[in-house]
């Protein structure tokens, strides 16, 4: 085993270029959830994006078989659902128990969508679940409150 591998640099530029898409396309998303003082932020979903694009490139360079292939998809989602439900919280407030953070567990499970899609080369669906998300998290949440009925103070 060699310390130093002969690296094609052709496939390390295009690995740098998908990382960096899928970091880039977590962006917006980060700096909603940032600006909104969420649980996970700028840091998070650009991480996020970038391990699911890294595992995947991987799981893609170094596997032969589209099930091998599939079976990192699905550890990915999974791992990435687990972290999602580290940022779901169940609160008490003046005697009634709500749930928070479920927009934020799902935006980071979508998050590693993007990073997946980046690195089996579907920009296209990365781009759009970018755009999405972001749409999602910054126009219906102000949308939410024209739809909810108005509190009993």
């Amino acid at each position: 085993m060699e310390l130093i591998p002969d690296l094609d640099w052709n496939i390390v530029v295009l690995h740098i270029r998908d990382l960096i898409i899928a970091f880039v396309l977590a962006l917006p998303i980060g700096w909603d959830r940032e600006k909104h003082e969420r649980t996970a932020g700028l840091r998070t979903f650009p991480l996020v994006a970038v391990a699911a694009c890294g595992y995947m490139l991987v799981g893609l360079q170094v596997l032969t078989s589209t099930d091998a292939e599939a079976r990192v998809m699905e550890g990915i989602i999974t791992g990435i659902g687990f972290i999602g439900g580290g940022a779901i919280l169940k609160n008490m407030v003046k005697g009634e128990s709500f749930v928070s953070g479920t927009a934020t567990a799902a935006a980071l499970w979508l998050t590693g969508a993007i990073g997946m899609s980046v690195a089996t080369g579907r920009l296209e669906i990365a781009l759009i679940l970018s755009m999405l998300t972001f749409f999602t998290l910054r126009i219906m949440t102000p949308a939410k409150s024209l739809i909810r009925p108005p509190e009993d103070k």
